[in-house]
């Protein structure tokens, strides 16, 4: 499926979403997000694991620099015409985007970012919407919304206080700066760097590692680890003893 400047492709249980607008380094458009969200929403039940990458030498550079310097671009109206709409209309239409962001993070897939050059505001979040991150040595992230006057809406803030810390992160926004490769790694935002002729290999051997457990298993796992940042240690540990009795349940019923 090619759309808005996306390609789906799914083989069994590994799904890839490829960000396919090479000339512009995959900057991203809201009729991207929206196609991203159809993508979650159609995606088979069998799929376990999502790959996202770029075409060409960028990951994403973040919006589309049209629409952010209040020209139309493909059709959309730009950004800061969100402005001058209802509260709940933009509520909405923000809610949407979000959309396209928030189902990589569903428990019953796991998500791999494979990043190189630029991952840039949208770009960035889009890698942090992801569970794991494969980077190459030349991978740049920065969260360029508060230079704008805006703000990371498309999911970003959470995995990002998650993986690096409150302090950290605060500095990261509030800066842009630019959070190279190697620090990725050391901060936790990227799980390993690789060269980029490794890059693909690298992720399907990842890939492979992550279909050996049984579904349940790794859908289980995922959701406690999901939620065990924001409940008691009482209340993770039912969490835990609820999860192993349904897949021991599981488990009996497909040797019985």
């Amino acid at each position: 499926m090619t759309e808005s400047g996306l390609r789906l492709t799914v083989d069994g249980p590994v799904a890839r979403v490829v960000l396919d607008r090479p000339e512009v380094r995959n900057a991203q458009t809201p009729a991207m997000w929206r196609t991203l969200a159809k993508f979650g929403e159609r995606l088979p039940d069998d799929v376990r694991v999502v790959v996202v990458s770029g075409e060409g030498p960028s990951f994403s550079a973040g919006l589309d620099r049209r629409l952010i310097a209040g020209e139309p671009a493909d059709g959309e109206e730009p950004l800061l015409a969100l402005g001058a709409k209802p509260a709940d209309v933009v509520h909405a239409e923000i809610a949407g985007f979000q959309a396209g962001f928030s189902w990589l993070r569903r428990p019953e897939i796991v998500s791999i970012a494979a990043v190189q050059g630029h991952a840039v505001g949208a770009g960035f979040q889009l890698a942090l919407a992801c569970d794991l991150r494969v980077v190459t040595p030349d991978a740049q992230f920065s969260m360029r919304e508060p230079a704008l006057g805006l703000v990371p809406d498309l999911g970003g803030t959470q995995p990002l206080v998650q993986l690096v810390g409150y302090s950290r992160a605060l500095e990261i926004c509030a800066t842009s700066r630019w959070v190279e490769a190697e620090e990725a790694r050391q901060v936790g935002l990227a799980n390993i760097v690789v060269p980029a002729e490794e890059l693909a290999a690298t992720v399907k051997d990842l890939t492979e590692a992550l279909l050996a457990p049984l579904p349940g298993a790794i859908r289980e796992t995922k959701a406690l680890l999901l939620s065990a940042a924001d409940t008691s240690y009482e209340q993770q540990l039912r969490a835990e003893r609820e999860a192993q009795q349904r897949r021991l349940a599981e488990l009996v019923g497909s040797f019985g």
